[in-house]
């Protein structure tokens, strides 16, 4: 496996570094898809198509932050046969992923399409808008198939260390979306159907080159005896998989909970608020990238029983988190207004109230963006030690922080209530975290 990389000799820091920054790349060109769908649409179709994108950004995370957790899940498995060299057990794993991703997807697209429209009534989406966010809704779930094989594909390649691929696909991709985006909206004017049809279309595209170069780099591909059924391990797949999904559906369940505090404050403050959280989503990127590399790295060590190396990469991994989430707040604050300004159109007071809502979040967010880093990287390493449950519960700490937060603590200091429960949020999780770091690697190092 000529792009694989053994993350079991060599400098933490440097493998780490240079393993995320693959990642990073291929992240910020994966956050393309959205910025530019966002860029797009609040220029073109105007404030209330912007809105009603933001009216449904939770519940386009719960969808696929699911699907992301699910197959990284997976992939935690196969980092451990990768570290210890059994290449049997790897197809196996990878046929069995591959046997449950396609189940998924058909169960998760049934859901999505027959709850999308009950949801937006729910969360009381204002009627100028639900329009719009239905359709936006209903093509990306209708896709949902894509998204499993894209991210189950780029998962087993992170779990055997080759982030370039992924990070190849995703720009490629990105490119492709853009492309797509000014032809299906400004050209076709296909409106927000447009926009998240372009995004499908890109998605596929990531997954066939990802595809393609697992079979032309000598990758280790499962054979036909590797998709036989076998319950025992598609149990202990699920078991992995299943709560870093339900994590990510926690977490996205309080937004969704937020979101419908957040629609009551009417058309302008949800615009501002996802012009805001477009850029938050985009300086998250390094933050999502150290933790990808510190479950890959903590697995495949796991696997080749080098708990002390496992120490020394968390060590590495939070200098690195804690620097990155420095630079990412000085760009919040030095650039915030002006990338604020490329999302948003309409007349000046306008303008100026829903940028007042987004820069109001980012300084929020810039002073404490460091517990944000902190948290992926804590939560990553205890992911890659096999333990995913944990994790999971930090997910309705996270939950209960936020939704509290927009719910009583608005009825105190007004709509900042909003933005303080998410730093509440990563902070609460940060200290329940590092507990459960502290015990499973006692209970693995003594047990």
């Amino acid at each position: 496996m000529k792009s694989a990389k053994d993350m079991t000799e060599g400098s933490p820091f440097a493998l780490l570094f240079g393993f995320a920054f693959s990642l990073m790349v291929g992240n910020v060109f994966q956050q393309l898809y959205t910025f530019v769908d966002t860029m797009i649409v609040g220029k073109y179709l105007g404030v209330t198509a912007l809105a009603a994108l933001g009216a449904t950004e939770w519940l386009v995370f719960v969808m696929f932050g699911c699907v992301q957790g699910i197959t990284q899940g997976f992939s935690i498995s196969m980092a451990k046969r990768f570290g210890s060299r059994d290449e049997e057990e790897l197809k196996k794993d990878m046929g069995g992923s591959i046997f449950l991703c396609l189940i998924l997807s058909i169960l998760f697209t049934a859901v999505g399409e027959v709850l999308c429209k009950p949801i937006l009534a729910l969360l009381h989406t204002p009627q100028d808008m639900i329009g719009m966010a239905q359709v936006y809704l209903r093509t990306l779930y209708g896709g949902v198939c894509i998204s499993f094989g894209y991210n189950s594909l780029a998962a087993f390649l992170r779990a055997a260390g080759d982030s370039r691929t992924p990070l190849i696909a995703v720009s490629l991709a990105a490119v492709c979306n853009i492309v797509l985006d000014f032809i299906f909206v400004v050209i076709l004017h296909l409106g927000v159907f447009g926009a998240a049809f372009a995004t499908l279309l890109s998605q596929l595209f990531s997954a066939v080159y990802c595809l393609w170069a697992i079979k032309r780099g000598g990758f280790v591909r499962p054979g036909r005896a590797d998709f036989a059924i076998q319950p025992e391990r598609l149990g202990q797949l699920l078991a992995l998989g299943i709560p870093m999904g339900l994590q990510n559906v926690i977490t996205g369940m309080g937004g969704v909970a937020v979101q419908s505090v957040i629609n009551g404050f009417g058309t302008i403050f949800v615009a501002g608020f996802t012009a805001a959280n477009k850029l938050y989503g985009l300086l998250e990127t390094a933050a999502v990238s150290y933790s990808y590399a510190v479950v890959s790295y903590t697995g495949q060590n796991v696997g080749a029983g080098d708990y002390e190396r496992v120490k020394k990469g968390f060590g590495a991994a939070c200098v690195l988190g804690v620097a990155t989430s420095v630079a990412m707040s000085f760009v919040m604050l030095t650039f915030g207004e002006p990338i604020l300004r490329c999302f948003l159109s309409g007349e000046e007071k306008v303008l100026a109230q829903t940028l007042e809502v987004g820069c109001a979040f980012l300084e929020i967010l810039a002073a404490f963006f460091w517990l944000l880093y902190l948290l992926y990287i804590i939560r990553a390493c205890v992911q890659g030690m096999g333990n995913t449950l944990l994790p999971m519960c930090s997910s309705f700490l996270q939950l209960a922080m936020r939704v509290g937060c927009a719910f009583f603590l608005t009825k105190k200091i007004g709509q900042a209530g909003v933005f303080w429960g998410e730093v509440c949020a990563w902070f609460l999780a940060d200290v329940f975290l590092c507990l459960c770091l502290l015990w499973v690697y006692r209970r693995e190092t003594m047990g």
